[in-house]
């Protein structure tokens, strides 16, 4: 038996739950939760790419530490777990604070995607740890920087996470170079 995650309605309420492959497969509706990781001076964010071997959105590049919703289990606790399994990061107290919320109903791999999206942002200076199946490198970038790539719509980008960019990212130019 596959992973069990929490299954739910089209407004956001837990109805259920289903294997992690008869949610992808039957595009049913589902939850996940990640972190936006900010520099403690909060002039940096940590982006990422995604191993090849990712199930979803395979070698493409995100911002958000983060996964799906378990039975049960509330956004704010998914998005503290897949932040301390993806990048090694224990979330100091208060722990991430939530900063978005939206719905994709998309098509991913020719099948459909329906996913509420829970943001939350933590700011971190310590060491990061990748979990090896979940992320190929990592670095820092300015949120100037981030957007002026996002803005090239070909960069292989989460695109679940593409529509929470305007309401994670500050404004502003780009300063870091061209990676």
């Amino acid at each position: 038996m596959g992973e069990i995650i929490a299954v739910y309605d089209a407004v956001g309420n837990e109805i259920g739950s289903a294997e992690r492959s008869v949610v992808y497969a039957e595009g049913l509706w589902h939850a996940s939760a990640g972190v936006l990781v900010r520099s403690l001076d909060g002039h940096r964010v940590y982006v990422h790419r995604r191993t090849d071997t990712k199930a979803v959105f395979a070698g493409m590049h995100d911002c958000l530490a983060g996964g799906v919703v378990g039975p049960g289990e509330e956004p704010a606790q998914a998005a503290a777990r897949e932040l301390a399994e993806e990048l090694g990061i224990v979330a100091p107290d208060p722990g991430p604070r939530a900063v978005a919320r939206t719905s994709w109903d998309g098509v991913w791999a020719g099948r459909p995607m329906r996913c509420h999206l829970f943001a939350y942002e933590v700011r971190w200076d310590g060491p990061i740890s990748h979990q090896p199946e979940e992320i190929a490198e990592g670095w820092w970038w300015t949120d100037g920087r981030l957007r002026a790539q996002l803005a090239d719509p070909s960069w292989p980008f989460v695109p679940d996470t593409r529509l929470l960019a305007d309401r994670l990212l500050l404004p502003g130019p780009p300063t870091d170079p061209v990676r």
